[in-house]
């Protein structure tokens, strides 16, 4: 399995795609970022999103301990992000949270393809958890994050940024098919 497919990339947000590192298979929920070697393929991918990524992440650096980080940072944003598709507000103790992470490895700025981009300086683990911590505090400021909803599968605990406003599933690839196809079968069975 390549690294793209193991891991579902629905929002092109570094946090929303951390927070969707958990999954549900089979009725039972997985963490997908389970040691070192997952969490290599999961910055691997990230790559996709930030190009840049690979200037900040060492394989020098403990990948347990930002594993261990990483992990806790993803708590905390799933039980927000959650908290905010239920229609609760964003707190100040959740931006606060946010800005403590980015203190840790502030930004300069580059010109990457005529783009400017925000890299986040210091040791590999605060860089990283400042450009997720960054990457949140983006999507309320763009008021983005308000527009995150749960996957209508019951049994799905992905999130995604719906910007159209009629999204109901995390993706038509995952969860979508699934609902028509359980959908057909039913009412086949009752014809």
């Amino acid at each position: 399995m390549s690294e793209i497919e193991k891991f579902p990339l629905l929002s092109g947000h570094i946090s929303m795609d951390l927070v969707n590192t958990e999954i549900v298979r089979r009725g039972h929920r997985y963490n997908i970022l389970e040691n070192g070697d997952d969490l290599c393929d999961w910055l691997n991918c990230m790559t996709t999103i930030h190009p840049y990524i690979h200037r900040l992440w060492s394989k020098n650096c403990e990948i347990e301990e930002l594993l261990e980080r990483l992990l806790e940072i993803r708590q905390m944003l799933r039980e927000t992000f959650e908290s905010i598709a239920d229609g609760h507000g964003i707190s100040n103790e959740f931006i606060d949270y946010l800005e403590t992470n980015i203190k840790e490895a502030p930004f300069t700025f580059k010109l990457i393809q005529n783009k400017l981009v925000a890299i986040p300086q210091g040791n590999t683990i605060n860089a990283i958890k400042s450009l997720i911590a960054y990457d949140a505090l983006k999507l309320i400021g763009e008021n983005k994050l308000k527009k995150v909803k749960k996957c209508l599968n019951p049994d799905c605990v992905l999130l995604f940024i719906d910007e159209g406003g009629r999204r109901k599933w995390c993706s038509m690839k995952i969860c979508g098919n699934r609902q028509k196809v359980a959908r057909y079968q039913k009412k086949s069975e009752t014809e």
